[in-house]
């Protein structure tokens, strides 16, 4: 039994949510994440400028007349979205936290799968695997996720990106479309995202926030590192501390960058201070332009 404060929340949340892939998203997700699988259809008798590859053999023998085969595309699909809530998803320098952009950008999502008819699962992790919902269909399954991504307490307190992608990889056994959705605070995944970019319709989502790019000069500032515990003082009055850590920041961030296009990996970065609208709108029509 949830709380009324839980359902009001996800409430809101499929609201809102809802709303976008009704007016904007549900097109764009079917455009971005078309099935690319072909199931054959019927036969009809060739006209001039077919494909003479299709013709069907065995029907153009009995009847005496050159038929092709009519294929139609895959549309049913299934979407996996493999999310890090790890405790750095639980900072945030505005009113919105990453585990909160998380949740909102799932939702959309989740449910502009479900309007295309594709099923939708979850896989929460940080360094172990937390939770796995396999994927189904229909607005209450999707209301679900919604819950787990609002109350999974997580036990581990690192991230592992390797390991959960390594998991999906495995147990998804068709072709799907997975998301992988992270602030990317880890390192040692390359050889699994590109085995799961190699298996699957595969997309990066990085969440990012504007004081892990930039230190504010605000003097001394305990700086507490969320997935270890560390807590270090920092002189932010400093302009070569100030630097120093803007360069450290953008050196990760490139590198990271620099993976995605070496491995042909589909990415976007979404800021906890911005709109995510506009960005995932021309992240799905790259996809599509890309195809």
């Amino acid at each position: 039994m949830i709380s009324k404060e839980l359902f009001k929340k996800i409430r809101r949340i499929e609201i809102h949510t809802k709303g976008l892939v009704n007016e904007i998203f549900g097109g764009e997700y079917q455009s971005a994440f078309k099935g690319r699988g072909m199931t054959f259809s019927e036969v009809r008798p060739y006209q001039f400028g077919d494909d003479v590859r299709q013709i069907d053999w065995n029907v153009t023998a009995r009847s005496q007349e050159p038929y092709i085969k009519i294929f139609e595309e895959e549309r049913e699909q299934t979407l996996m979205l493999c999310v890090d809530i790890s405790p750095s998803g639980q900072f945030g320098s505005g009113d919105r936290r990453k585990l909160d952009l998380v949740t909102e950008l799932s939702a959309v999502l989740a449910f502009s799968a479900i309007k295309n008819n594709d099923k939708v699962g979850l896989l929460l992790f940080t360094d172990r695997i937390e939770k796995v919902v396999m994927p189904r269909k229909g607005r209450g399954h999707v209301l679900r996720l919604i819950r787990e991504l609002l109350t999974t307490n997580p036990a581990g307190t690192g991230t592992d990106i390797a390991g959960a992608a390594g998991y999906l990889t495995k147990i998804l056994k068709r072709r799907s479309i997975f998301i992988l959705i992270s602030d990317f605070q880890a390192s040692g995944f390359e050889k699994q995202l590109r085995i799961a970019n190699r298996k699957h319709d595969f997309a990066a989502i990085v969440i990012d926030d504007p004081l892990e790019r930039e230190l504010p000069e605000l003097g001394l500032l305990p700086l507490h590192d969320a997935e270890t515990g560390r807590i270090r003082i920092v002189d932010t009055s400093s302009e070569q501390v100030r630097i120093h850590y803007r360069k450290r920041r953008k050196n990760r961030l490139d590198r990271l960058r620099k993976l995605f296009i070496r491995y042909q990996i589909d990415s976007i970065t979404l800021q906890t201070n911005e709109s995510y609208i506009d960005p995932l709108i021309s992240f799905f029509k790259l996809r599509l332009r890309r195809r």
